[in-house]
């Protein structure tokens, strides 16, 4: 069938030139007479391969010195106990819950330590982001926890919290390298690759020096601890290798590309596409708080769960594919990551268009 506009929240859509590169290199990388998926992690072209994606993320995102880039197995879900063993020396840490996976994130911590919850947007359906510039942050909390880009309801922080001087904690899975961001505003920033960066299977942590402990939660595993990768940059055991050579792929792409002041503008006016069209749409409605809406995942509906089935359907027919929300909300979810192309919306927006006018 050939190459199809792919809009699932991840695994996603990767840049085709990537994969054309990888598939080139598949027998045979870089006249090593191997595949990367075959090499061993302790040999030099890997140790190269390690090195450049650290180097080429750190000059993305502009990462400063103490803060440590770490490659670990396991999606963002790993991290929502990681960061509570590893973070949580006096017990205690404030949660802003504002979708499915800052809420399993809040749960998932609750094991190992008191935590609060300082605002969420569970009443009206994580359809908004609660206003965090004056929130009763705990004065012994460890970290402010965010889910910044909310892949299921298609929510973004525009503004961070103001966590008070505590160390602010970030998910930032599906918004990852899509815009410029301050990483000496957190102290911790994380994101599952499989959405905006790579293939499924690896987290990336960037990580404040001061916030890497020896003193962790009792009982914590080796594996889980951020001391044990940072100490051996990332290769304490066999990494995710193929995963850390695509998402090196990509970093250099997104170099390519103008970096990430060009990719949010890129991105920017791919969403603007889509959002005019559903703000002047008689069909299709978006149940988002504009000034919320995030770029990357952008959710709909019809009102009636039979037209949104055929929509789905019926798209998936003109090629355009992954577009039913999640499970737990239904409806339609459109995310336009980084490797998404314009046209790729362009052609979402026109079939749209054309089943409004044959359904109203």
């Amino acid at each position: 069938m050939g190459r199809v506009y792919n809009f699932s929240a991840g695994p996603a859509v990767l840049p085709e030139e990537v994969l054309k590169e990888a598939a080139q290199e598949m027998l045979d990388y870089n006249g090593s007479g191997m595949s990367v998926m075959e090499m061993s992690h302790r040999q030099k072209p890997f140790q190269e391969i390690i090195e450049a994606a650290e180097a080429d993320i750190r000059e993305l995102m502009k990462i400063p010195d103490n803060y440590k880039v770490l490659f670990i197995q396991g999606g963002a879900s790993t991290q929502f106990a990681m960061i509570p063993m590893n973070l949580m020396k006096n017990g205690v840490a404030d949660y802003i819950v504002t979708g499915q996976f800052a809420k399993k994130a809040y749960k998932e911590a609750q094991k190992y330590g008191k935590v609060n919850v300082l605002a969420s947007s569970e009443d009206q359906t994580f359809s908004y982001i609660p206003d965090c510039t004056n929130l009763p942050v705990s004065e012994d909390a460890d970290y402010v926890y965010i889910c910044e880009n909310n892949t299921i309801y298609g929510t973004k922080y525009k503004k961070l919290p103001n966590t008070k001087g505590k160390p602010l904690v970030a998910d930032v899975s599906s918004c990852f390298l899509s815009e410029p961001v301050d990483v000496s505003k957190y102290g911790l920033i994380y994101g599952g690759v499989q959405k905006n960066v790579g293939p499924a299977g690896m987290a990336i942590v960037i990580i404040r020096e001061d916030l890497i402990r020896e003193e962790v939660y009792p009982g914590t595993p080796t594996m889980l601890m951020y001391k044990t990768h940072a100490d051996a940059g990332s290769l304490y055991n066999t990494p995710p290798a193929y995963s850390i050579y695509i998402c090196g792929k990509v970093f250099k792409w997104l170099k390519k590309q103008g970096g990430l002041s060009a990719m949010k503008e890129y991105n920017e006016k791919k969403a603007k596409i889509l959002y005019d069209y559903l703000d002047e749409s008689r069909l299709f409605q978006s149940g988002v708080n504009k000034k919320d809406r995030s770029l990357m995942n952008v959710t709909f509906v019809t009102g009636s769960e039979e037209l949104d089935a055929r929509f789905v359907k019926e798209a998936k027919e003109a090629g355009l594919l992954s577009l039913k929300g999640h499970r737990s909300v239904g409806g339609m979810r459109a995310s336009i990551y980084n490797a998404m192309p314009i046209e790729g919306v362009e052609a979402l927006v026109a079939f749209m268009k054309k089943f409004e006018k044959e359904n109203l």
